[in-house]
């Protein structure tokens, strides 16, 4: 039986505790008196140990039933226990404890009667009504407790949309416990007689209690502060819950405090209806999804179709006798659905005031935002339009040189004036980490320094990025406003939509960021600390300023913008993406503009599947979010510490730590590695919680370059073409696997029996292999994993598109569209022409994008100065996609005469602007 320091969380450990308990009780009842029985009478006491410590923070099978099981093993009725354990499992298995009674007596059992959950049809079980618990704090008795669950039981109606249990826990710290333990509580009833401390002591239980934060700040509590403080407590870790408060203090107690997550409190003793029909209110409050009801509800009228669509209601389909398959393929409810009518029920998403705004507005509060919108296609346009919102022509933008290539473009469409930033490089690799706050402060003191920062205008940063580097987005904010109190913050979350719902992710979440900022600098604290700090640096050198953690002034603005591919990451369809908007000036002053861009980028003919995707996919994540991320991370520690275990996969393969990929100087926490052969888990909230820079767990890269293939290679032909697995981010020698809310534990174990599987291939044929094959492998891994090219940095923007020479800016703009005249633009080879054009001394300047996949990110953008360090890394490069870049032509540069009269004119531009000034 495994040690419980080998389970990451608590959920796995009580998953495999009864599998195993399963398996015991079974192989006991089958042969009592065997030779094997004393053996497993231990284990099953072991087990019933184990379980009874965690078995108390859920209603299924409930401590009663758990209690009696052991009753009646001590008392040797092991087929009775087997019967009733196998029940148990099969239940917590299939989810069937959710949709009915599940009998533990063989006697009462009805086993075969009921069909098995995991066979019913997906509409049949849509029929169920909706199982969820409810947690009462209060430290009572037996006989109190069974009161309470009574009392609760027989408010039930027929009528109820929703089914519910209830499980008694007595402390503060054992609801924080059972709230990150059981997914399945969507409610928690705080009445008064609670305590502080829990009675249970378990690593791995103390380990969730933890990630609950702000625990050691409550131990001088009055015991009648308990109940309002676990309220605030919830609202940390898990905000989407309701908590109802019942008390025996005064009104006027009470109604100054805050409550968190509260959403309404009982004086003296609990009216149960009344409570039973607020709890399954405040269920319903976030069941509901507005557009999804309403496009259901339009696809049942009888309608007669006059607009163009004609696919609407499937009428096209059919009336076909070609293409009957498509209809049979999709089924009918998407074409009575499909339409592109913004009446009857609908609306329009380029001006809500339906279904559509309050959908967008459940979005809103469930990711912590002022607004959110909705995209039908994808984050690459969400990422435009808050560009081209914000940022006029001529602003100042600090962009990640290493982000999404819709950035670079939206610097084009906008404008603006572009100060890249280096992200950390993981030559080894062949991958960017992130950009180090002290590059970003650096940037900003230089253009401070030389009085433009009142033209700077935005930060965008990828959080997190396509490798899992996640920054500390609230310092990054913090610093930066202390410099430029006004600065916009994007924040690409493309790959980061699920944080929310994760307590240990959202911290790092540009919304949570935002409200924590808010509530911050309105602080007293907070403004003695600021004069306190100012008072210190006055007149503090470049270096101090790098050195020291900057604060923000009160009157700093908290204006936060994130864009999040719902659909890579959440349930959605294809394109189904949010913008989410945390801006204190928005109303004022970015909403008419943020609106035109709106227009601008978004199809009047948008898909309402996908919006209804996005309506249902945040119903989703406020009701289960929390479980699907948890067992999400899971998944991805279970395969790190499947690899990292196992002594055959080591000698090929290695999973990349937090070590491999943050460099030192970056985790203050001293955080290498989540897991460790020798010493086990690390609980990863401190790091998460300090460091400049954070590895996402969900995301496992692989080096594989120990197999003698490259990542391109592993992925198409190994993989993809061979085993059916599919993923779709390669570096040189790495390959990387996104666990998401979908993975389960088997497609894990899945993975695992591969990869064992290419190894002992890989054995083989060594094994076989003569003295010169074995070289050749060795050379192939050491090209891979040693002779790496260095990853090149932003070399410049040439002096033609930059509006002076001090600071490091330029105008993207005027590049991209300069080379629209083919007459300004050639082609030089990057074996032949190129070279003697470098040799000759002129400046050498793209007049593309050349986005190499892998990595994936623009090594030259129009206007750039192409160094020799960049075409050395393109030339190392042995991929097969390089977008803009022509095999048959070469490398497109500007020609000597375009960019000469390019910068006539500028210098003209220049000396104009001087002679104004002055």
């Amino acid at each position: 039986m495994q040690s419980m320091s080998d389970y990451y969380s608590a959920i796995q450990l009580r998953s495999d505790r009864w599998s195993a308990m399963r398996e015991a009780t079974a192989a006991l009842a089958r042969d009592p008196g065997g030779t094997r029985s004393d053996k497993q009478i231990e284990k099953i006491n072991q087990l019933f140990e184990s379980l009874a410590l965690i078995e108390a923070y859920w209603a299924f099978p409930g401590v009663q039933a758990f209690d009696h099981i052991r009753r009646q093993f001590e008392h040797k009725n092991y087929e009775d226990v087997a019967f009733a354990v196998q029940r148990i499992t099969r239940a917590l298995t299939t989810g069937a404890y959710r949709r009915r009674h599940i009998p533990l007596e063989r006697d009462s059992a009805d086993a075969e009667e009921h069909e098995d959950e995991v066979i019913q049809s997906i509409e049949a079980r849509a029929l169920a009504k909706p199982y969820f618990e409810v947690m009462i704090v209060d430290d009572v008795n037996e006989h109190q407790e069974r009161w309470l669950k009574s009392n609760f039981s027989r408010m039930r109606r027929f009528e109820d949309p929703f089914h519910y249990e209830t499980v008694v826990v007595p402390s503060l710290q054992d609801a924080l416990i059972g709230i990150l333990f059981n997914h399945n509580i969507q409610a928690i009833v705080v009445r008064p007689g609670l305590i502080m401390e829990s009675k249970v002591e378990l690593s791995i239980l103390t380990r969730y209690l933890n990630r609950a934060g702000g625990i050691d700040s409550i131990e001088a509590l009055l015991p009648e502060d308990y109940g309002p403080e676990l309220c605030r407590l919830i609202a940390k870790v898990r905000p989407e819950l309701d908590a109802y408060l019942v008390t025996d203090r005064s009104v006027e107690d009470i109604a100054g405090l805050d409550l968190g997550i509260c959403r309404r409190v009982f004086y003296n003793q609990e009216d149960f209806l009344e409570l039973h029909l607020n709890i399954l209110r405040g269920v319903q409050a976030r069941y509901k999804t507005p557009f999804f009801t309403a496009l259901v509800e339009y696809s049942k009228q009888p309608t007669g179709v006059f607009h163009a669509m004609p696919i609407s209601r499937g009428k096209s389909i059919s009336r076909s006798h070609w293409i009957q398959d498509m209809g049979a393929f999709y089924g009918p409810n998407i074409f009575l659905a499909e339409t592109s009518a913004t009446s009857g029920g609908l609306d329009s998403l380029l001006e809500p005031h339906g279904p559509i705004k309050e959908a967008q507005e459940l979005a809103s509060r469930a990711f912590g935002s002022k607004q959110t919108y909705f995209a039908t296609n994808g984050t690459s346009t969400c990422n435009k339009i808050v560009v081209q919102a914000l940022v006029r022509p001529g602003d100042i933008v600090l962009v990640d040189r290493d982000c999404h290539k819709s950035h670079h473009y939206g610097m084009v469409l906008a404008g603006a004036q572009v100060v890249y930033l280096d992200s950390y490089p993981l030559n080894e690799y062949s991958m960017y980490g992130a950009v180090p706050l002290r590059e970003i402060k650096h940037q900003l003191l230089r253009l401070k320094a030389a009085g433009k920062l009142d033209r700077v205008r935005m930060l965008l940063l990828t959080n997190c990025t396509f490798d899992g580097v996640v920054y500390n987005v609230e310092r990054v904010m913090e610093e930066c406003l202390a410099i430029k109190p006004d600065l916009v913050f994007l924040w690409d979350e493309a790959w980061f939509g699920f944080a929310r719902f994760g307590p240990t992710y959202r911290q790092r979440t540009g919304m949570n960021a935002a409200n924590n900022l808010r509530e911050r600098l309105r602080t007293a604290d907070h403004a003695r600390a600021y004069e306190q700090q100012k008072t210190e640096l006055e007149g503090a050198d470049e270096e101090t300023l790098l050195n020291t953690r900057l604060l923000p002034p009160p009157a700093a603005r908290v204006r936060i913008y994130a864009t999040q591919s719902t659909h890579k990451t959440l349930t959605s369809l294809r394109q189904g993406s949010m913008i989410h908007v945390n801006d204190q000036d928005f109303k004022g002053e970015v909403e008419a503009s943020f609106q035109e861009a709106y227009m601008t980028h978004t199809s009047t003919s948008p898909n309402y599947q996908i919006i209804a995707s996005l309506d249902v996919g945040r119903r989703q994540v406020e009701l289960e979010g929390f479980e699907f991320v948890q067992r999400q991370v899971e998944a991805a520690m279970s395969m790190r510490r499947a690899i990292a275990t196992h002594p055959l996969l080591q000698k090929y393969f290695k999973v990349l730590t937090a070590g491999d990929m943050i460099p030192e100087q970056h985790r203050e926490s001293g955080v290498q590695t989540y897991y460790d052969p020798e010493q086990g888990w690390t609980d990863i909230w401190d790091c998460w919680e300090k460091d400049e820079f954070v590895l996402d767990a969900t995301r496992v890269t692989l080096a594989v370059g120990g197999t003698g293939w490259d990542g391109d290679t592993f992925k198409t032909d190994i993989l993809m073409d061979k085993y059916g697995i599919q993923i779709n981010k390669t570096s040189r020698n790495t390959v990387l696997f996104m666990t998401n809310i979908g993975t389960t534990r088997s497609s894990v174990a899945y993975l695992i029996e591969v990869l064992v599987e290419i190894a002992k291939e890989l054995d083989e044929l060594l094994d076989d292999a003569s003295i010169m094959e074995r070289r050749g492998f060795e050379k192939r891994v050491a090209n891979l994993m040693h002779d790496l090219p260095p990853l090149p940095d932003f070399s410049r923007f040439h002096d033609a598109f930059r509006t002076d020479q001090i600071t490091g800016e330029g105008d993207i703009r005027s590049a991209f569209f300069l080379s629209y005249d083919e007459k300004n633009c050639d082609y030089l080879e990057l074996d032949g022409s190129i070279n003697e054009a470098l040799e000759s001394g002129e400046d050498l300047v793209s007049a593309s994008f050349i986005i190499p996949y892998p990595p994936g990110f623009p090594i030259l953008v129009p206007g750039q100065v192409v160094s020799k360090e960049i075409l050395g890394f393109m030339r190392a490069l042995d991929v097969s996609e390089i977008h803009g870049y022509r095999d048959d032509l070469g490398l497109r540069v500007f020609t000597q005469e375009a960019l000469k009269q390019l910068a006539k004119t500028n210098a003209a531009r220049l000396k104009l602007n001087d002679a104004r000034h002055k």
